[in-house]
């Protein structure tokens, strides 16, 4: 029999990669079915599929993870096994961190007024930057990741057993771990330099709004225009993203420091906001996104009828940075 906190962490993360799993292929499938009726693909559309793929990718890799951690440790915790697992992980989160960067940036350069020439230039170009910007995000993570098999070693001192380690079986050999060192340095490069990037442009967004807002109170002018709701709906996103990055952010911390006992109170609950990352990440993405919004909103709600049997009209919404960079 599993031990209490085995079912219950097994149980959160079935649930959460089931939710994010959902809300990231519903992500990359409206982008890519509107790809197939011939519309064209924005920037802002382009970084939230990458992302939404790699997410996919990521909660895939972690539930099989950590999956293999409760169930089958002994195959989890050898030498062909154990460097695949966290070469992944690691690859996937950091990739995912980076392109919340390339999403931020997008959004601080669409919502920002500029009056530099070299902003104003890659303001104009950031579609064609875009692609260039996932690129890099991904040959950075790669670089960042490649390492992992090279900087595992053996820890004698670490013999322990299911009983105090959420695991079902006893471990004959030292467990495997990744060199500190190694984790610090990609710590540095993958997630917090993307954490500063991400916390920058949203200081910057909101201190621009604020400008923004008070110039045309002054001036007497409307502040609730649809451009006006369209910042400021970007602007709560990259908020609410730079939240959510700021908890995971500290809870990975936590966990790679070992600052808590297995199967603690303050374990739990850094267990799960990692497991919580990509579902609650994908579900700001697509409660940020009048697009994707609208279409999440279908799918649950069905149409008003008129007295003939046909669709109501309704209110037209439009796409969160077509509204922005009128």
């Amino acid at each position: 029999m599993l031990p209490l906190f085995t079912l219950i962490s097994m149980t959160v993360l079935g649930l959460s990669a089931l939710v994010g799993i959902l809300n990231n292929v519903f992500i990359v499938a409206v982008n890519c079915l509107d790809k197939a009726k011939g519309r064209a693909t924005n920037a802002c559309d382009l970084i939230m599929s990458t992302l939404g793929a790699f997410n996919i990718c990521f909660q895939c890799t972690m539930t099989a993870n950590d999956f293999c951690v409760f169930l089958w440790s002994e195959a989890y915790f050898s030498d062909q096994v154990y460097p695949v697992f966290n070469t992944f992980l690691i690859f996937t989160i950091f990739s995912s961190f980076w392109f919340t960067v390339c999403l931020c940036g997008f959004y601080y350069l669409q919502i920002v007024l500029f009056t530099h020439p070299i902003l104003v230039r890659l303001k104009h170009s950031i579609s064609s930057l875009v692609p260039w910007m996932l690129l890099w995000s991904v040959l950075i993570s790669l670089l960042i990741s490649l390492p992992v098999p090279w900087s595992i070693y053996k820890d004698p001192i670490n013999n322990i057993t299911g009983d105090n380690f959420m695991l079902n079986t006893t471990l004959d050999e030292a467990l495997p771990k990744i060199n500190l060192y190694y984790l610090l340095f990609s710590n540095i490069i993958g997630c917090s330099l993307p954490l500063f990037l991400v916390g920058v442009s949203n200081i910057l967004i909101v201190m621009s709004l604020c400008v923004h807002s008070r110039r045309m109170e002054q001036g007497g002018a409307s502040v609730s225009t649809s451009r006006a709701e369209a910042r400021m709906g970007a602007a709560k996103t990259v908020t609410s993203l730079l939240l959510l990055y700021v908890f995971f952010y500290f809870s990975e911390v936590l966990m790679f420091l070992d600052i808590f006992p297995p199967s603690s109170p303050w374990m739990c609950v850094c267990l799960m906001i990692i497991y919580g990352y990509s579902p609650i990440q994908s579900s700001i993405l697509i409660l940020g996104s009048p697009k994707l919004r609208k279409m999440f909103m279908r799918m649950f709600h069905r149409p008003k009828m008129g007295m003939s049997g046909h669709e109501l009209p309704g209110k037209n919404i439009s796409m969160l940075n077509g509204t922005i960079s009128q």
